[in-house]
């Protein structure tokens, strides 16, 4: 298949595509007597696999970590493991930061709306290193 139904039936870009040959994530295909790229059934599993472990969060070292150890069927799964316990150890840590963020926009949105802008704990909690403390928790409307 030429480069472009491999690249519709991805659902990747072309340019895409083209980047990870380059990298050798993707190996080069052959070439047809046009010198069009002729990319065979294993092209298309191996950027899907590429694909959903970028869906994923995986980065392109951890990628071609899981590729390298996908194509010898013999390794112990270990080192798999591993690649993507750090990733989960990422993903969890990611987490910590976005929940520390929602707490902190709700602190700072548990003002009333009312007054003038000077008065305001948005405009305060911004210009300062750190939250004030919350005078009294209220839901949010």
């Amino acid at each position: 298949m030429k480069i472009g139904e491999l690249a519709k039936t991805t659902g990747t870009k072309v340019e895409t595509i083209r980047y990870y040959e380059a990298s050798g994530l993707l190996p080069k295909p052959a070439r047809t007597q046009g010198n069009y790229r002729d990319y065979e059934l294993s092209h298309l599993e191996r950027l899907m696999f590429i694909r959903r472990s970028r869906d994923l969060g995986f980065t392109l070292k951890s990628v071609r970590e899981l590729l390298t150890l996908a194509d010898d069927n013999a390794e112990p799964c270990g080192a798999i493991d591993e690649v993507a316990s750090a990733h989960l150890l990422a993903v969890e840590q990611k987490i910590a930061d976005l929940t520390a963020l929602r707490d902190e926009l709700t602190l700072m949105l548990q003002c009333s709306g009312d007054g003038t802008v000077g008065d305001c704990r948005i405009i305060s909690s911004l210009a300062s290193r750190s939250l004030p403390k919350p005078l009294v928790p209220q839901p949010l409307p």
